[in-house]
């Protein structure tokens, strides 16, 4: 296949209409969903020319971890429903290519399971924050004994976004009995009818990441800022990044496509914790426009899916190659031979602002 759209066309014809729909779906009116990929139109490349490009490499380092690319695998539950082998395949594909899996506590696939499809690739551990402390170290320890590297809290889902009645209305969120991870945390704590959404902490404040950052000993990202402010805050809590994120469009609809938000929190930020960025990536091109706005590197959710659906570990390998060519090519023509040379100066946006 050629590209990402044509990974989704596949997976459309391939998966029950309800759970596609339920993936692909979005928030309210999904105007923010269909906002993270339109707004990459909103930002123009300016290339410089006579640079030596003889030696052009997509390659750079993410928390201090090298990748081939600027792309990691983003964090995506349930994986097992759109293909049997699920996130063991995931991880194969990622190691494969060099890169990030990131794995999702609420993967279908135990986190031991995924170390050993694929011993060599290095794993981070998207996280929700539990209502019971004790049951969350229980799921970060499951995590670093399978070789888990960085955390990643999810700080944007203290509930779950408002879906509309429609198409994706016809599936139903799995029970801990489908996540084996949290199945393993929970032990005997019964579940009550609110089901897997009913164990993540509505309650979790600036304060209780100490704990994380302090007791884990890892690396901890949050997921899901959007604001100057909140990214200010991330810096003096001790955290080793942040990732400008609204959750693919599916928790708060009407907020700005992230790419969109990526210049302020990378202002507020200033050079000290790493910035990534996920949503509405779809070509190495957009990747780049990442780059050149202050992103590190850029996450990958549902294409990656739709790969995983259509083709198993080889169509999620064949997609990021496609990235990676596609990010080498664009980083030629751009006169910015590596990842860290894109600045924001070879980028322009197409909005003027009022004065």
């Amino acid at each position: 296949m050629v590209g990402a759209w044509e990974y989704e066309c596949r997976a459309a014809e391939l998966l029950d209409p309800d759970v596609f729909a339920w993936f692909a779906g979005g928030a309210g009116a999904q105007r923010t969903l269909r906002d993270n990929v339109e707004a990459f139109a909103r930002w123009r490349l300016r290339p410089r020319v006579l640079v030596d490009v003889s030696a052009a490499s997509p390659a750079t380092t993410v928390l201090g971890q090298p990748v081939s690319l600027p792309v990691i695998a983003a964090p995506v539950a349930f994986q097992r429903y759109v293909h049997p082998d699920g996130e063991a395949a995931m991880a194969r594909a990622c190691a494969a290519v060099g890169t990030v899996m990131c794995m999702s506590t609420m993967a279908t696939t135990s986190f031991a399971d995924i170390a050993a499809a694929a011993p060599e690739a290095p794993r981070w551990l998207q996280l929700y924050h539990l209502t019971d402390r004790g049951r969350t170290a229980a799921l970060i320890e499951a995590a670093t004994q399978a070789g888990a590297s960085a955390l990643v809290l999810t700080v944007d889902a203290p509930v779950r976004g408002h879906r509309d009645a429609g198409p994706g209305s016809g599936f139903r969120i799995p029970g801990p009995e489908a996540t084996p991870n949290v199945a393993a945390a929970l032990a005997d704590l019964p579940v009550g009818d609110g089901g897997l959404e009913s164990l993540v902490a509505t309650t979790l404040t600036w304060r209780d990441l100490e704990w994380l950052v302090t007791e884990t000993g890892l690396p901890l990202v949050l997921k899901g800022v959007m604001t100057g402010e909140d990214a200010h805050l991330a810096c003096e809590s001790g955290v080793a990044g942040v990732i400008v994120s609204n959750h693919g469009g599916r928790q708060l609809d009407g907020v700005p496509a992230s790419i969109d938000a990526l210049p302020e929190v990378v202002e507020a930020v200033a050079g000290r914790i790493e910035v990534l960025v996920d949503g509405g990536v779809r070509r190495g091109v957009d990747v780049v426009v990442a780059l050149a706005l202050g992103a590190r590197a850029v996450l990958v959710g549902r294409p990656l899916l739709w790969a995983l659906c259509a083709g198993g570990a080889e169509g999620v390998e064949a997609l990021l190659r496609l990235l990676a060519d596609e990010v080498t090519n664009t980083l030629m023509l751009l006169g910015a031979p590596r990842p860290e040379l894109v600045t924001r100066g070879h980028v322009s946006s197409t909005v003027r602002t009022e004065r």
